[in-house]
């Protein structure tokens, strides 16, 4: 359980450095972000080397590697690739672009679907018995930190985030957010 405390503290501080960046603390957004998720990370390399482990069939660990890439693939893109970087993670305070297109089409906060993804590949990988009890708390506190950040934080920190907030789903992605999205990847295409 000890983790788990470990992995609800990272998020906890993560929720810290949307508050650094509203109040344009110089130096000190890029430290919350490392300490944030340096602790989650942490708690899931030790929830997932717990000693109590589950019986998984092998195919299922198979399609649990193939989904870990997957997510963990479209995670980073989410986070680290479709967001400008510097602004996002190392500026002083908040990013000067709203980012509406690529998964930000599809949903307000894409890197909930490909966490949620990302924790329930774990398990059958890791086949830690730990992690069926982190993961749902993990995956909850993940949508409490967006749902905090969509209500009281974003429509502070970016120009026209009402808007968007009005067009394009939350969590789940709806029929037109869909095709707004494959018309994205078409016009990349072209």
């Amino acid at each position: 359980m000890l983790y788990i405390i470990i992995g609800a503290i990272g998020f906890t501080v993560v929720h810290i450095f949307d508050l650094v960046a509203l109040k344009k603390v110089p130096r000190l957004k890029p430290v919350i972000w490392a300490v944030g998720s340096g602790l989650l990370i942490y708690a899931l390399a030790m929830i997932c080397l717990s000693p109590d482990k589950l019986v998984v069939p092998a195919w299922l660990t198979g399609v649990g590697w193939g989904v870990l890439v997957l997510s963990a693939s479209l995670l980073i893109h989410a986070l680290f690739i479709s967001l400008p970087f510097r602004k996002t993670y190392v500026d002083k305070g908040v990013g000067d672009k709203l980012v509406e297109s690529g998964f930000y089409a599809l949903v307000r906060h894409p890197g909930v679907i490909w966490f949620t993804l990302l924790m329930l590949s774990l398990i059958p990988v890791a086949r830690s018995q730990l992690l069926l009890i982190a993961a749902p708390i993990f995956i909850a506190l993940d949508i409490v930190l967006v749902i905090i950040q969509d209500k009281f934080l974003f429509g502070r920190m970016f120009v026209g985030y009402g808007a968007y907030r009005q067009e394009t789903p939350m969590l789940l992605p709806n029929r037109r957010s869909v095709n707004v999205f494959l018309r994205f990847l078409r016009w990349v295409r072209s």
